[in-house]
């Protein structure tokens, strides 16, 4: 603890119970700690959350420093994730605002501005520094492992981010937030896309953002047409609740057309595939091989299965040794070590 004392620590506070007991475990560690509270947006819920955050700071004795990046939030990822939906891709908003809202305007303001020797969050993932190059690992808590929304960090946010919850189950956080009365101890768990609010949901948030676009619902193996939908930009591929088309067997999104506004329809069978193309990669550190054998993600939910990597400059062709389903343009494609399951680096499926 006295090697620490005179180390500051700032901690992105949400005002959730990840963030504050993050915030807890670095006091008691021995850090001065210090909020840095990213309000996202101009809306009364952002008011809210800056209360919530000063309320966390206020019990553990803090100082808590609010920094406006609306504007930065609007156009890396409200606008991406608007402009992603209405090229027929489905994004991921909080990769996106990890690399430029979390590890980017408000790390920066962190460490150049307050003069932080370290940056915390509460997310679930282990940091370990091996040999001089800092790589990502699972958290304890395997039902809360977070690595898949961080690969787009590198060595220089790595160096100085720390996660102090990678040790914990999400129980035992709730259970110290209980302990030491922290103020969000009987709060929810936050919802994926942070600005959307309830009741509101997405496809209600695209209907209010692009309005509707009667289209054709056609069926993949025979070109013909089953029904019709009110956009295409309310669909995913995978997607088989929401579909509303009669027919003997389920049906399943398995591709979409924006242009044409086409949304087309299958068996379970005809989403599944063995390839897939990532781009604009990402790598955790520097590798020096450009084919080996990983364990890749294409979506946050599901479990990792063993692939075939082959980087093409900043593409990488990856080929599962069993198919997959519901491969996704748009969504992020990660690649773990297939030895120890640490996290190598990921791009976005493009095909």
């Amino acid at each position: 603890m006295t090697n620490n004392r005179k180390k500051l620590a700032a901690v992105a506070l949400s005002g959730g119970v990840d963030s504050s007991v993050t915030a807890l475990i670095l006091q008691k560690q021995g850090y001065e700690v210090i909020g840095i509270t990213g309000k996202m947006v101009k809306t009364p819920n952002a008011e809210i959350i800056c209360q919530n955050a000063q309320n966390v700071a206020d019990k553990l004795g803090i100082k808590l420093h609010i920094l406006d990046v609306s504007n930065k939030f609007q156009t890396k990822v409200i606008d991406y994730f608007e402009n992603s939906y209405k090229i027929g891709k489905t994004p991921n908003p909080c990769i996106v605002c990890n690399q430029f809202i979390k590890w980017g305007e408000i790390f920066d303001h962190a460490t150049n501005t307050l003069g932080a020797d370290i940056f915390a969050t509460g997310h679930y993932a282990q940091i370990k520094n091996i040999n001089g190059i800092y790589k990502l690992y699972p958290a304890k808590d395997e039902h809360k492992d977070q690595l898949y929304f961080l690969y787009r960090l590198g060595q220089k946010e790595l160096s100085k981010t720390v996660f102090p919850l990678y040790e914990y189950e999400k129980a035992q956080v709730r259970q110290m937030a209980y302990d030491f009365d922290l103020p969000p101890k009987s709060s929810k768990e936050s919802q994926d896309i942070c600005f959307i609010q309830k009741p509101n949901t997405t496809k209600k948030y695209l209907i209010d953002k692009f309005g509707t676009m009667p289209g054709d619902f056609v069926e993949i193996s025979t070109g013909k047409k089953l029904g019709t939908h009110q956009g295409y930009y309310q669909y995913t591929i995978g997607q088989r609740k929401g579909i509303g088309i009669a027919a003997p067997y389920p049906l399943y999104v398995i591709d979409i057309d924006a242009e044409k506004n086409i949304v087309y329809l299958g068996k379970k069978e005809d989403d599944i595939r063995k390839s897939l193309v990532i781009e604009n990669l990402n790598f955790s550190y520097p590798i020096e091989e450009n084919e080996f054998d990983a364990m890749v993600k294409i979506r946050y939910n599901m479990h990792s299965k063993k692939a075939h990597v082959k980087i093409l400059d900043d593409k990488a062709e990856i080929t599962f040794y069993e198919p997959v389903n519901s491969i996704t343009p748009g969504q992020a494609g990660v690649m773990y070590d297939i030895n120890d399951g640490h996290l190598i680096g990921g791009g976005w499926v493009c095909w």
